[in-house]
């Protein structure tokens, strides 16, 4: 039992201090120095390791290339990498990127940066690990490209603000350096207002923002626009935000229409309509404000979500009525000048903002009203009566002709009934022609006392406007202010002495002027036109006069009133077969009484031309 307890303990004896050899073993080994790679690179001849000439103990290789994958990186081609300047020539830089060799690397890759220098930290691009030199070949520029493409991808996914270059100007816009690629700022993404001048942003650092990219062709839009406008819209809530009707604004005119202006508020726009930029008319807001010109405003109105805010400058000044002199009254002459015609008549500026109407009608003693154009013209400085004065509804009517004596004031004296006098034409109606006996005083021809003998349907067909005609005064209404004229009454009429001349019975020659439904019409003078029934164009042989066919006409009615002739040609030759049969009566009478006997036969002829005069009629 003591045996086996002795051999116990020796055998635990020997297992600690085997335990504690190993552990001695360890810590020799843990305190010998590593060699260091590089170190073990500088001194290591590879010429003769691979001739055979200098073997190396494969346990030292092995130790050697544990070491390597401790501490050098593990890279792959094409990938890129953050390398240490660690030598320059005047060509090249040595570039360390903690791999088995050292890559280099032109100078020109580095022109953007002259002041490259040793120890600076450089992204490169392992383009090719190992050459048939064995060289690492690396690339500055590749690498930039790489890592520029992916932090322009970075910039448009999150939405990054960029710093670029504005390198110069091309069709359309400006191209950019960002991260060392060209980029297109379109000229509409410079600013939110138009550019004209792109020049002055060449040469210049600017900040942008991505919006565009475009894989398969390599292209990059950038604007910066953009960020001026998410600047305004944050400006823009908080302006709205304080917005109330009344308040008073400086802003700058932004752009200029015919119908008003927008004015830019820092970052919202209003717009200030054409009628309350001032209290005088205008034709355009030109004439008030310029592109750019900084300008007070006042609020007048904005929509519920203050997206439409309606501005004005005029409100900014006392209303010109309020300000009208109390001397102006009902009865003065004024001065003032023509802004605006209308059909009806001419609004005149009498003073700055202040404005009265010329009704057409007051404008000419004339009761033959014209346009107010015929009267005067925009820009024209008139003259005039004021004739009411309402201060409270800012409403004011003038006259023109007040200022001239009325000329129907003395009308009977100038133009009594049965005077003749010279007037102008004015215009036409359908029942007669207006005359200007002078100004102020027009009489009316009717239809029916342009002409004794011609039948007139329209007065154009007889006289034209602008002539001057001689009329006589017919009639004179002093209180209706009408002046009846006639034309015609200048002359003798002609009626009087044709009354005579085509009396009836008379036989007149001529030809057919034309053919009607129920005759024919004759002219027998450049006055006299006569009718001729069908029944009387039958000539002695049983046939109808034609159109152009002469002949001698008896007249059978002539009515001097009504102007109406009425003509037959064969009355004419019927009137000589009666003449015939009363002197066949004549002789057979007187051979009666010679002879007798004959007397039967007489009466025999006699009952058969009586007969034929019968059928004839």
């Amino acid at each position: 039992m003591a045996d086996e307890k002795a051999t116990a303990e020796v055998e635990e004896t020997t297992e600690a201090q085997q335990e504690q050899n190993v552990q001695q073993e360890q810590e020799k080994k843990e305190e010998k120095p590593q060699q260091d790679p590089q170190e073990f690179l500088d001194t290591f001849d590879w010429e003769k390791y691979e001739e055979g000439i200098e073997p190396v103990d494969d346990a030292k290789l092995q130790e050697f290339e544990k070491l390597v994958t401790e501490n050098f990186v593990d890279t792959a081609d094409e990938e890129v990498v953050e390398g240490t300047v660690t030598h320059m020539t005047e060509r090249d830089a040595i570039i360390d990127i903690n791999a088995k060799s050292e890559g280099v690397i032109s100078l020109n890759e580095f022109r953007y940066n002259p002041d490259l220098k040793e120890g600076d930290k450089v992204d490169v691009l392992i383009d090719i690990r190992e050459d048939k030199n064995g060289q690492l070949v690396l690339s500055h520029r590749k690498a930039r490209t790489i890592m520029a493409w992916e932090r322009i991808n970075k910039s448009y996914d999150e939405e990054l603000v960029v710093s670029g270059f504005v390198k110069c100007r091309t069709k359309g816009g400006m191209i950019v350096d960002i991260f060392g690629i060209e980029a297109f700022l379109p000229g509409s993404q410079i600013d939110v207002k138009p550019i004209r001048d792109y020049d002055q942003y060449v040469g210049k650092t600017m900040e942008f923002k991505v919006v565009k990219i475009n894989h398969e062709f390599k292209n990059v839009v950038v604007s910066h626009k953009a960020l001026i406008e998410a600047d305004i819209e944050e400006q823009k809530k908080e302006i709205i935000s304080q917005l109330e009707k009344g308040q008073v604004l400086e802003g700058v005119v932004k752009n200029i229409t015919s119908y008003g202006v927008f004015v830019d508020l820092g970052g919202v726009d209003g717009l200030v309509h054409i009628t309350d930029l001032s209290w005088s008319r205008i034709n355009h807001p030109n004439e008030v404000v310029d592109l750019d010109q900084k300008i007070n405003v006042v609020i007048l109105d904005f929509d519920e979500n203050k997206s439409r805010i309606q501005l004005g400058m005029k409100q900014l000044e006392k209303h010109p009525w309020d300000a009208l002199s109390d001397e102006i009254k009902i009865g003065d002459k004024v001065k003032g000048k023509v802004v605006v015609i209308a059909d009806y008549g001419a609004f005149v500026e009498v003073v700055e903002g202040v404005e009265g109407l010329i009704h057409v009608s007051e404008m000419s003693w004339s009761t033959h009203l014209r346009s107010a154009q015929d009267f005067v013209n925009v820009g024209d400085e008139v003259d005039a009566v004021v004739l009411t004065l309402d201060r409270e509804d800012r409403k004011m009517s003038l006259g023109i002709k007040q200022l001239t004596p009325d000329p129907w004031t003395d009308i009977t004296s100038k133009y009594p009934v049965g005077s003749r006098h010279e007037g102008i034409i004015r215009n036409f109606t359908n029942f007669g022609v207006f005359v200007e006996m002078e100004e102020g005083i027009d009489g009316l021809i009717y239809i029916s006392d342009l002409s004794w003998t011609k039948k007139i349907k329209h007065p154009s067909e007889f006289v034209n406007v602008g002539d001057t005609i001689e009329v006589e005064v017919l009639e004179l209404d002093v209180e209706g202010r009408k002046l009846s004229i006639g034309h015609k009454q200048v002359t003798e009429n002609p009626w009087d002495k044709y009354e005579k001349e085509f009396a009836l019975g008379t036989i007149h020659k001529a030809a057919i002027t034309d053919m009607v439904d129920k005759g024919a019409t004759i002219d027998f003078n450049e006055d006299i036109t006569a009718f001729v029934p069908q029944r009387h164009l039958e000539k002695e042989d049983g046939k109808k006069l034609g159109k152009g066919e002469e002949a001698e006409f008896k007249i059978i009615e002539f009515n001097k009133d009504f102007k109406r002739v009425v003509a037959s040609h064969t009355a004419v030759f019927r009137e000589e077969e009666i003449r015939n049969v009363k002197q066949a009566q004549k002789k057979a009478a007187a051979a009666a009484d010679e002879a007798k006997p004959t007397l039967g036969d007489a009466n025999e002829a006699l009952q058969a031309l009586k007969k034929k005069m019968e059928g004839n009629d």
